[in-house]
């Protein structure tokens, strides 16, 4: 929230100021503010029913927990990841797995996915086999066997990662579950792991902020070796949309590099304050 430009006013206006700002709080039915004007460069006309807005802002509350989480990447560029390339940092791994919504429609998936293989006579005596590929640290190994719970149905788990320092998160949580006899980890790249047997059903969570962006078709390309004939990849396909905006914030941001690499460099972006042209278009699916 930005104050709007001052003019520069004589120093009795400060005090003047903040007693506006008091009576407008005590007109709107609420507290005086916790604070002073103090700088006579802040005694703008307006600024008084700015601060109680902000005021009132900070009192209120935070929201939807996903709004909350949301919040700091609001308009904000960010360069996308390559974890093909780049083993990501434990930190990074926590801000996906706060993304609850995803995590709900993967394990709705692999539910409805045991509930079509197995059906519910031969429950008891047939395990399935479930490969996470690019497991992380394992948010999806989780939804899968609770998925499986959910179900009523048998489950082998492949938690397949390259990442060393994932690994080590997967390992504490199996120890910590006591999944020991569902889960094997595998400290390996899909691309190269050749299994024992293959997999019912091979759950990813490669799709990037634009379909491709973390070399997911690469990657898949290479496991698709891992699943049966009659196999269920969750997902299964994905399309990509485009459509144009406006944005003078991001605009800006882009436009204080100062140079043209950087109005041609691809960003993921929370979008908020934009303004859509028109209703975005398929561009390609896999």
């Amino acid at each position: 929230c930005q104050p709007p430009p001052p003019p520069t006013p004589a120093p009795a206006a400060a005090a003047d100021s903040a007693a506006a700002a008091e009576a407008a709080a005590a007109a709107a039915g609420g507290d005086a503010l916790p604070f002073t004007i103090t700088d006579p460069g802040e005694s703008h006309v307006l600024r008084p029913y700015w601060e109680y807005l902000c005021y009132l802002f900070r009192r209120i509350d935070g929201g939807v927990p996903q709004d909350q989480l949301e919040a700091s990447y609001r308009d904000y560029l960010q360069t996308p990841l390559q974890p093909l390339q780049d083993n990501l940092e434990s930190q990074t791994y926590e801000t996906f797995e706060k993304d609850v919504t995803k995590y709900n429609c993967y394990q709705a998936a692999v539910k409805a996915a045991l509930l079509d293989r197995v059906p519910q006579d031969k429950a008891a005596d047939t395990v399935t086999t479930l490969m996470v590929v690019g497991a992380g640290r394992g948010p999806l190994v989780r939804a899968s066997i609770a998925a499986a719970k959910e179900a009523g149905r048998q489950l082998r788990v492949y938690a397949v990662e390259k990442n060393p320092a994932a690994i080590v998160h997967i390992q504490a949580m199996v120890n910590a579950e006591g999944w020991h006899d569902k889960v094997t980890i595998v400290a390996q790249d899909m691309r190269t792991w050749e299994p024992s047997e293959k997999a019912d059903i091979l759950v990813s969570e490669l799709l990037g902020s634009f379909g491709d962006n973390e070399l997911s078709p690469e990657c898949l390309d290479g496991a698709q070796r891992l699943l049966k004939p009659d196999g269920i990849s969750i997902p299964c396909s994905y399309t990509s949309y485009l459509a144009p905006i406006t944005t003078s914030k991001l605009h800006d941001a882009v436009k204080g590099y100062k140079d043209l690499e950087h109005f041609e460099t691809p960003y993921v972006v929370k979008f908020h304050r934009c303004a859509i042209g028109t209703s975005a278009e398929e561009l390609f699916s896999v």
